[in-house]
């Protein structure tokens, strides 16, 4: 049920924001150098490797300067990036990966390799559902960014506090994975969003 609701959402969704889709690309494009879109490798479902696919808010090679995001005025984020990061709509590309099958709308964010190689058995459990575009987790961290802007060790933080008490958002989600608890956390992020 709820893999055929993320296709009829992912559709609509595709369909409804295409219009926004050609705005946003205009804007990168006039904005920097670079794609349109930004791929990174993440881990998926049974701990296989994908795309996933966002809006590029970077200048070209960024990410080789580091994985993590600190503050909201990173200087690695364009002007057109930060507005796209700040209200997540660097994120809508993700509704490709959704269609495809890669993702979920619902479920826990999927991680780059080099933190999943960390995980424990147990936290190995969020690898048996789709990874998803927004989550519990995703609700509570929605200003991960400045709660690592004020860490002496941002990574180190990343990796012992906040990575870990997402992990256990995304487990307790998996013991309800629902179509009531997946539609709880669509409308939870719409609203955070929003307000």
């Amino acid at each position: 049920m709820i893999r055929l609701l993320d296709f009829i959402f992912s559709l609509i969704g595709i369909i409804f924001l295409m219009p926004f889709f050609i705005l946003v690309s205009l804007l990168i494009k006039l904005n920097s150098s670079g794609p349109l879109i930004y791929k990174q490798s993440r881990v998926g479902i049974h701990n296989i490797d994908f795309y996933v696919f966002k809006f590029r808010t970077m200048y070209l090679n960024s990410d080789k300067l580091g994985l993590l995001t600190v503050g909201g005025r990173d200087s690695r984020i364009t002007s057109v990036g930060y507005y796209l990061r700040k209200f997540k709509l660097d994120e809508l590309p993700q509704l490709f990966n959704v269609l495809i099958g890669d993702m979920s709308i619902v479920g826990p964010r999927p991680e780059v390799r080099k933190y999943v190689e960390l995980y424990t058995e147990q936290q190995k459990m969020v690898l048996k559902i789709r990874p998803g575009i927004t989550d519990w987790a995703s609700i509570k961290y929605k200003d991960e960014n400045t709660i690592l802007e004020k860490s002496i060790d941002p990574e180190t933080d990343y990796i012992n506090i906040i990575l870990p008490d997402k992990i256990k958002y995304n487990l307790i989600f998996i013991e309800k994975n629902n179509v009531i608890e997946y539609l709880k956390i669509i409308f939870a992020t719409i609203w955070k969003i929003i307000f």
